[in-house]
């Protein structure tokens, strides 16, 4: 503990994602209104990053850039200087249509730098749609938060960052839990955690765990000195038989095992220095 006791750690809250429902758990935030409402609570809760998705009203998902306008709106109106992440995740649109937000020069940027597969189909990421992702995120100056399904993706993102393809910072993060792609495994986060030290010392690092792997992996990145996200996008319960009431109480959840690491829970202001992020 004694090595990373005082270090900061930056909350990312997943307020919605493009799968959780109303009938999944009523706390999930839908319309515009109801995402900045339960982004202002999970700022006030510990969260530096908002990471966003939008929907449509009969809550299927969507990358329209109108949504992300009002969204981005809202959040910087009741929200200031909290960091503001687009999705460009594969469920909310195809090719290009993904990043039809990026005009909009949010502060980050979700992008997949690999393919997977996943239970039911391919999460498919093809080279040209990656180096047009990257690349309008260079044109806007938006940093990336690179979402690794597997090793792949994490020795990928080193080197994209490298060749310069990836704006700012290289922040990696490791999704833990998804079936088919990488495992709640402590062996493979211990390994995952070592490869960034090894080849990346200077960037930075994050985990999230779906489903019931969130607490787990949530206190595995804390302990391992990185960042962690939490929110109802990954996961809807506290435990198995409840239901989580807001994407605060995830959040404050995180914050308790900052606490018990001796962790401070990273203000906006000083994740954006860590991350290397313009000012508010």
């Amino acid at each position: 503990m004694s090595d990373i006791a005082g270090k900061p750690c930056i909350l990312c809250c997943a307020i919605t994602g493009s799968l959780p429902r109303k009938a999944d758990n009523p706390a999930v935030p839908i319309s515009i209104s109801e995402q900045i409402e339960s982004s202002h609570a999970a700022v006030e809760a510990g969260a530096s990053i908002i990471h966003a998705h939008v929907r449509n009203d009969d809550e299927t998902p969507t990358s329209d850039p109108e949504k992300f306008a009002a969204l981005q709106e809202g959040l910087l109106k009741h929200c200031p200087g909290v960091i503001i992440q687009f999705s460009t995740g594969g469920r909310s649109g195809a090719g290009r249509e993904r990043g039809g937000m990026l005009p909009l020069a949010p502060d980050m940027a979700s992008i997949s730098v690999g393919s997977t597969n996943f239970p039911t189909r391919v999460y498919e990421n093809a080279p040209d749609l990656i180096d047009w992702l990257a690349a309008k995120m260079q044109k806007y100056e938006i940093t990336p938060e690179v979402e690794a399904f597997d090793l792949s993706h994490i020795l990928q993102a080193i080197d994209l960052s490298k060749r310069g393809v990836l704006y700012g910072k290289l922040y990696v993060q490791f999704v833990m839990g998804v079936r088919n792609a990488m495992p709640v495994d402590k062996e493979v986060f211990d390994f995952y955690v070592e490869t960034m030290r090894r080849r990346a010392p200077k960037a930075e690092w994050c985990a999230a765990g779906i489903g019931a792997g969130q607490l787990v992996v949530n206190e595995w990145a804390i302990a391992a000195g990185g960042h962690t996200r939490a929110g109802l996008e990954d996961n809807v319960r506290l435990d198995k038989a409840t239901l989580a009431p807001s994407n605060a109480a995830l959040i404050k959840r995180a914050a308790e095992l900052c606490a018990k690491y001796e962790r401070p829970v990273a203000a906006p202001a000083q994740a954006r220095d860590i991350l290397g992020l313009r000012a508010a």
